[in-house]
């Protein structure tokens, strides 16, 4: 979705809005995303700094991580903040002093985390749970997890085996009290709000839905006794509180991937319970159950808008605010406020890759928001208690790297190769003051990210912000001039960056050099008319889809991804049987593309895991995808021969196989080099490579090594 309409200007996410007792600024919320940075549950200065850049740029409530309301009892991190003792109130005290300071407000999210608390598991404590798990787990993503990965997530639980035990009356008893205790902190420490998480696998969800819930006692079977452990914990922190605090309750409008999972209509039925017993709003989210198999539907999703028809349900059930959640961009919740669909949206991602995203669209600057590229590289850490990073945003998790110094001496930065890796350089130099031309051989800006967006269209908007900002700052982009030494030397750089990419090149194997064999790079080419397609004639594929290409430039079809996506649906002339040599990232995501379109695809990757280095969610979720879509896949395959018919391979046992090919790709022989970069040295020049060209790392690696390049000239 390419929603970054101009002149819009956001009245209602804008407009002030009122919570109980609070009145927000605007109705953007930034939602709980653990930053695990905490010191033995106590808040530390880089947790106050993350808050406060967000607050800073604009957003009208910050939530702060999921807090263990009997820390470190029901954590699932020692990295996460605590309420269950005294001690905490400093560390609140001072991020709701910096956060107010910062002109927005601060909301505590308090839950005990139930059947995910690791540490219980590591301090060799059973976890707390209405009932003891029965539900058999699909495991079957971890074996495209690599052993160090495997083994990060095993040491969170110091590989101890989970164990379980039934609340009982004491126990429920004691729930309660801590919820009521910890918000007591929470109001102590000056916060404005508290949100009781109720969904997302947490004990109070727990207890909510019937997957988790098989108790025949007053605690279990009928919705109102599975909700009723919620609504005492509601009630209880509102008398310990009274007005002196907003109070939210976050529940999930659905549950996937489990028989007997929690529904809307259960949703919206305990919505009403929770308002009754003291709610002043429900923030709406959703829960996969499993999140091996589920997290890209829950609880961060792929779909944007995710939970949107959820909200609505909600909203109109209850007098009070709702909040929806679930990858809402800016143009979605601005749609849902005005319809009446939600009252305020919370905007997890988009405000790690964007802290100034309220600011700016305050201000009408709308196309100069960085956009989250949905790539999950930040929740990955979450796996291993680590903490986030992001793709697009090198400061996150150290927001004074943000602000650039202007430099003393300005110099003239030619920077070579207009990908992600170049715009990000040239970005980041000329806000720093320098002189910027950017030199790029094709006739568009994007590089190899401009294909990428074919396959994964988050990476679109990611590109648009890069080349309006390089508009906005006044960097000289030259379209069409291959690069050489002597053209880079005529433009009298101070310093030359090069980021010319990765080499795609072609397996070792007899038959490589066939024509119906395609790198990357030349599959770009034929797809979108731009750079060297390899020679002309060849096979009849290769000859066809030159054709397209040219009436595609001709029609300006090849200009626009979308269109790209909708012809090639209904003409791609590359034969019925497709072999992609390579289950990484790229190998994956054109597998998935071929086949959607129809054609029979086998992957055959000479490792052991498919979809590195995509991040853990994402992975699981293309490789499951892939398999949906019929393509057929093989791990640990060596390839052995192309014939202008098939490809002969070893399997993991080392059986020789084929599989017919019309049209193989090759997407396993990437390679770093800038051959560039000797010369110019040997001829005096300051130069430094960045992204693909130095080491292979995709737009995380390319965005991170630009930017520290970039803020060291």
């Amino acid at each position: 979705m390419r929603t970054r309409r101009t002149g819009q200007t956001f009245s209602h996410l804008l407009a002030p809005g009122r919570i109980g007792p609070i009145t927000l600024p605007n109705r953007v919320l930034m939602p709980a995303m653990d930053m695990n940075v905490c010191h033995d549950g106590e808040i530390v200065e880089a947790d106050i700094a993350h808050y406060v850049a967000r607050a800073a740029g604009g957003t009208g409530m910050i939530i702060t991580s999921a807090s263990a309301v009997a820390f470190p009892v029901g954590a699932t991190s020692m990295k996460e903040p605590g309420l269950s003792d005294d001690r905490f109130i400093p560390g609140l005290k001072a991020l709701a002093d910096a956060v107010h300071d910062a002109g927005s407000l601060l909301c505590v999210q308090a839950t005990h985390h139930g059947k995910v608390a690791r540490i219980d598991t590591a301090n060799d404590r059973p976890m707390l749970v209405p009932s003891v798990p029965d539900e058999p787990r699909d495991l079957s993503s971890l074996r495209d997890n690599t052993p160090d990965e495997l083994m990060k997530m095993g040491s969170v639980t110091k590989g101890r085996p989970t164990t379980y035990r039934e609340a009982t009356e004491e126990d429920i008893a004691w729930v309660i009290d801590q919820f009521a205790e910890a918000a007591r902190r929470v109001m102590e420490a000056g916060a404005d709000a508290m949100e009781i998480h109720c969904a997302h696998g947490y004990l109070l969800g727990g207890f909510l839905s019937r997957a988790d819930n098989r108790r025949t006692d007053a605690w279990g079977g009928s919705l109102e006794n599975r909700a009723r452990l919620a609504c005492e914990v509601i009630a209880a922190v509102r008398r310990t509180v009274g007005d002196r605090l907003a109070l939210l309750v976050r529940v999930a409008g659905e549950e996937y991937g489990e028989e007997g999972a929690l529904t809307t209509a259960e949703t919206v039925q305990a919505a009403r319970l929770f308002e009754a017993a003291g709610a002043d709003a429900i923030h709406v989210t959703g829960w996969g159950r499993n999140p091996f198999a589920d997290f890209l539907k829950g609880p961060l999703p792929n779909e944007v808008g995710a939970y949107r028809d959820y909200a609505r349900q909600v909203k109109a059930a209850v007098s009070i605010p709702v909040i929806a959640v679930g990858r809402v961009l800016p143009e979605v919740g601005e749609e849902m406020i005005a319809a009446g669909e939600a009252d305020f949206v919370a905007m997890g991602r988009q405000l790690l890759a964007e802290p100034e995203l309220v600011n700016k669209l305050s201000a009408g600057r709308r196309k100069s928001v960085r956009p989250c590229i949905n790539c999950y590289v930040c929740v990955e850490q979450n796996f291993w208690d680590d903490t986030p990073l992001c793709a697009v945003n090198p400061a996150l998790g150290d927001e004074g790297a943000a602000t650039f110094l202007p430099v003393l001496s300005p110099r003239h930065v030619v920077v070579v190769g207009g990908g992600p890796a170049g715009m990000e350089t040239a970005r980041v130099a000329r806000e720093r003051g320098h002189r910027v031309t950017l030199v790029e051989s094709g006739d568009r800006l994007g590089g190899s990210a401009w294909f990428s967006q074919l396959t994964t269209p988050p990476n679109g908007p990611l590109l648009d912000w890069q080349q309006h900002e390089l508009e906005r700052l006044g960097v000289v982009v030259q379209l069409g001039q291959k690069a050489t030494v002597d053209s880079i030397l005529a433009l009298r750089p101070s310093t030359v960056v090069l980021a010319t990419g990765a080499h795609r090149g072609l397996p070792a194997v007899p038959g490589a050099d066939l024509p119906h064999v395609q790198t990357g790079d030349t599959l770009r080419a034929l797809m979108t008319g731009v750079g060297d397609a390899g020679p002309s004639g060849g096979s009849g594929t290769a000859r066809v889809m030159r054709w397209a290409a040219r009436a595609g430039r001709l029609t300006g079809v090849t200009r626009h991804p979308e269109l790209i996506r909708r012809a090639t649906r209904t003409f791609l002339p590359v034969g019925q049987d497709v072999i992609v040599i390579g289950g990484s990232l790229v190998g994956l995501e054109l597998a998935e593309f071929f086949a959607e379109r129809g054609k029979s695809v086998t992957v055959l990757e000479a490792g052991a895991q498919l979809g590195l280095p995509m991040a853990l969610p994402r992975r699981w979720h293309a490789v499951r995808r892939a398999t949906e879509h019929g393509v057929r896949v093989e791990r640990s395959a060596t390839v052995e021969e192309i014939t202008p018919a098939l490809v002969r391979y070893l399997d993991a046992d080392g059986q020789r196989k084929s599989a017919a090919a019309d049209l193989v790709v090759v997407a396993s022989e990437v390679s770093s080099g800038a051959p560039l970069a000797e010369q110019l040295r040997a001829r005096g020049v300051d130069v430094e490579v960045a992204g693909d060209a130095a080491e292979v790392g995709y737009i995380q690696g390319a965005v991170h090594s630009a930017w520290k390049i970039a803020r060291a000239l």
